[in-house]
């Protein structure tokens, strides 16, 4: 068995790492819609590239944006009619909340709706949860602005879920109760198996909570010109109501109503996409690179080309791989943090216990796997798209990072701006953006709390002694309390990089909880020494990685790029240039960027980076296995062998499923 296990991921990595020929958008999906963080760390490689001009040879010109009939330089989405969107939005998940909450009585009510969740309805909430506003905006940015090198990162999502189908889905349904604690603790001692998963549990879910919650807050501030400060408060306090009323249902039925709204609106963006193409795919991409504003785009604010290369084909360069990542090892390393974090996220493994049985648990993830990889397949259509009828200029110039990407071509094609079939259309998919945190946020939510009530306090604190109202009655207060340290951290992190933070959810998730995972599930000899050094030594080392990484703010660095465009400016201000309006205003930008950043250090107390790559998995995913094992056989553990037979059992059969978190 555990040498199929071993072929089974082997494959979902040769897969996935094969297709990371570009980076992904500097990390975990859920990270693109914060890209519009006033970092400027956060902005696409084409901003930071066009501040690195040079003192000695000024980079090219970027080129301009031609205006489009229809498209505004600025998203100005007609606030009444989005508001009563969102507000839709919002009164039918708290109808469902409501209802959730009178059914909700126990605590498998509470953590796992009872274990009553269809398989259908659970690769929905899957795909639900695993979907994020990051997918829908930030990656159709990174398409339209760097071609193909989206595509490869949207095939991650597509092979991450052939790791939890062929190897962790029925075993983890059949050996698990609640929460992650409970599949690790089962053989092992429980007490400081389930404290150091409860920890793992929680840093994974906050990291990836708060780039959630600022990316909220961004979208609301771009959108409707709400403050940060109102729309983080706003998304905290609608997340904590679902969870902390409705528990593990309502959350399932959010998801699941998100997760149908999400689809249906790329369903329809993307087929009007390839309506305006004609229906004609190979005349779709021809005209890809034969538009002389994407070649444009590509040699200047790319490539930096000042004069064409001859014979270079700069239209044919954006459909090939390279334009956003150069580094071959960036690649794998986020390929394998990509392929196994998933496996690892603490909100996903809890949805396999909200079904009646294993075969549901398999139908739900290959429900999830149909509808992650059409969404993925599609957004591709709707980036290219985006780069064909709007320009790869027009769309930087609204966003650096591209993230307005899809609601200006929702605009565009819905009639255009000022029209009531654009404004209809544009409020539509904000409100399925906004729809799309919600969902994720609830459920990351619901993870943590249940680890701190569930493992902390009824099993370490209480002992398993605690009756289901007190379960109940702690797992709403935890809910609340986890709310409540969200918020806050979201309104601390708003200049923060949350890239990093996703990266970071992606990497602990896959360094630690994966390794624990499989090998208690498979090796016979796994024990407690085991577990815990692999969630240790797996969530340090991809802490302590990303914090010294690129994707960090380094303010000096940030400092030194505006000195160099001072410089540069100046210098053509002292040979009699006159500079143009938007070189005044980009001088006045730098020398404020300058007196604010210089000798200012990271949140670490850096001036740069250490750790050359933007992910840790390549490095942190072999020191958390490599933990595991070592500790294992370093303290070995009788008890844990002798257990191991009964778990196997019980991992295929499903029998005595009920007391899976009694020993």
């Amino acid at each position: 068995m555990f040498t199929n296990v071993l072929s089974a991921l082997m494959l979902t990595l040769i897969l996935t790492t094969a297709g990371f020929a570009a980076e992904p958008l500097k990390s975990a999906p859920q990270a693109a819609v914060a890209v519009q963080s006033s970092a400027p760390a956060l902005q696409a490689p084409a901003a930071a590239q066009s501040q690195a001009v040079t003192a000695v040879a000024p980079a090219p010109a970027a080129s301009t944006p031609t205006p489009i009939s229809g498209v505004p330089t600025k998203i100005k989405p007609n606030r009444a009619i989005t508001i009563s969107m969102f507000f839709t939005i919002i009164g039918i998940t708290l109808c469902v909340v409501i209802w959730a909450a009178r059914q909700t009585k126990s605590a498998s009510d509470f953590y796992t709706a009872g274990g009553g969740i269809t398989g259908l309805q659970n690769g929905w909430a899957i795909a639900g949860d695993y979907m994020s506003a990051a997918s829908f905006l930030g990656m159709s940015g990174l398409i339209s602005l760097y071609g193909i090198d989206g595509f490869m990162y949207a095939v991650g999502p597509m092979f991450s879920f052939i790791a939890i189908l062929l190897v962790i889905a029925e075993p983890c349904r059949n050996a698990g109760k609640f929460t992650l604690g409970d599949i690790l603790s089962f053989r092992t001692s429980p007490k400081p198996v389930r404290a150091v998963a409860a920890l793992s549990t929680v840093t994974v879910s906050l990291f990836y909570l708060i780039a959630q919650m600022v990316g909220a807050g961004k979208l609301m501030q771009v959108l409707l010109d709400i403050p940060y400060r109102v729309s983080v408060i706003g998304v905290g306090v609608l997340m904590v109501g679902y969870v902390v009323f409705g528990g593990m249902k309502a959350t399932t039925w959010v998801q699941i109503i998100k997760a149908g709204l999400l689809m249906s609106g790329t369903v329809l963006l993307a087929f009007l996409v390839l309506a305006k193409a004609g229906f004609n795919p190979v005349g779709f991409f021809t005209d890809i690179v034969g538009n002389q504003l994407i070649q444009d785009h590509v040699r200047m604010n790319v490539l930096k080309d000042a004069l064409p290369k001859q014979g270079f084909d700069y239209g044919q360069r954006f459909m090939e791989p390279g334009l956003f990542l150069k580094n071959p090892l960036d690649q794998v390393s986020l390929g394998i943090a990509w392929a196994l974090g998933a496996a690892g996220l603490p909100h996903i493994l809890m949805r396999f216990f909200t079904v009646p049985s294993a075969k549901e648990a398999r139908k739900s993830i290959v429900i999830a796997l149909f509808i992650n990889s059409s969404f993925f397949f599609l957004i591709n259509i709707i980036g290219f798209g985006a780069a064909l009828y709007l320009s790869p200029q027009l769309i930087s110039s609204v966003d650096k990072g591209g993230n307005m990407a899809t609601l200006l071509l929702a605009q565009l094609l819905g009639g255009g701006a000022g029209s009531l079939g654009g404004d209809m259309f544009l409020a539509f998919i904000c409100a399925v953006a906004f729809a799309t945190i919600l969902a994720v946020v609830s459920g990351l939510v619901l993870a943590a709390s249940a680890a701190i009530a569930h493992d902390v306090y009824v099993n370490i604190v209480m002992d398993g002694k605690a009756d289901q109202h007190t379960q109940v009655k702690v797992a709403r207060i935890t809910s609340l309390f986890v709310g409540i340290a969200a918020i806050i951290m979201g309104l601390a992190a708003e200049k923060e990089n949350v890239v990093a933070l996703v990266a970071l959810a992606f990497a602990v998730a896959a360094s630690g909880n994966f390794p624990a995972v499989m090998l208690s599930l498979f090796w016979k000899r796994f024990n407690t020494a085991g577990v815990i050094s692999a969630l240790l030594v797996g969530t340090i080392s991809a802490l302590g990685l990303v914090v010294i990484s690129p994707v960090m703010t380094y303010p000096q660095k940030i400092a030194d790029d505006a000195k160099k465009i001072v410089v540069t400016l100046e210098k053509k201000q002292v040979e009699g240039v006159v500079l143009a309006d938007k070189d005044l205003k980009l001088l006045d930008k730098s020398r404020k960027d300058f007196e604010k950043n210089n000798g200012q250090t990271s949140m670490v107390g850096l001036k740069a980076a250490i750790f050359p790559l933007k992910n840790p998995g390549i490095v942190s995913v072999p020191l958390g296995l490599i933990a595991a094992i070592l500790g294992t056989l370093l303290f070995r553990d009788r008890r844990a062998e002798e257990l191991f037979d009964e778990i196997e059992v019980r991992q295929i059969t499903g029998l005595g499923i009920s007391k899976a978190s009694d020993h």
